[in-house]
């Protein structure tokens, strides 16, 4: 189901079909280097099974970033709850293919996922919560308008990875 276009790119729901192109991504060390892993089968499949399950659960999850120009997948990006510091909060999330990076795709689709979470979802405010040692990460969250509002420790995958809170509130109305 498409979700978002913009002027490249399309997004929608993934399927089972996603597998290979998410694997592609998932099972890659280097974009996973927020991740402190490599994802396995398994973990992909988990993966995969959980964005399927916000779709019906949230009416939005992660969505596949489709290229307009050639059909291909090259990444995902999207909403979803995350827990920041005991709090549920709606989070932009992507992931992208890195043949596909430093070429404004995430800032592109994390942009269209801002808009569509003030202006379908009515949401207040979103965030992106991004672990400190991920620079291009950050950078695209300053390009989507956000700034660093908080701070926090998750522990994966045996490590402990400080994170920083990147949150833009939605405009005031014009009145």
């Amino acid at each position: 189901m498409q979700i978002l276009t913009t002027k490249r790119l399309l997004l929608r729901e993934m399927t089972q079909a996603d597998y290979p192109a998410l694997c592609e991504m998932l099972m890659d060390p280097e974009v996973m280097t927020a991740y402190e892993h490599a994802f396995s089968e398994e973990e992909a499949h988990a993966w995969l099974d959980r964005q399927l399950a916000r779709y019906q659960e949230d009416g939005f999850g992660l969505w596949a970033v489709v290229l307009q120009e050639t059909g291909r997948m090259i990444g995902q990006c999207g909403l979803t709850w995350q827990d920041a510091k005991g709090t549920r909060r709606l989070e932009i999330g992507y992931l992208f293919c890195k043949a596909f990076w430093h070429q404004g795709y995430a800032t592109e689709a994390a942009m269209a996922c801002k808009a569509y979470a003030f202006d379908r979802l009515g949401a207040e405010e979103v965030c992106s919560i991004i672990r400190d040692t991920n620079l291009a990460s950050q950078r695209v969250a300053l390009r989507n308008g956000m700034m660093v509002t908080d701070r926090f420790v998750k522990h994966y995958y045996g490590v402990d990875m400080p994170h920083l809170v990147y949150s833009v509130r939605r405009p005031a109305a014009n009145t």
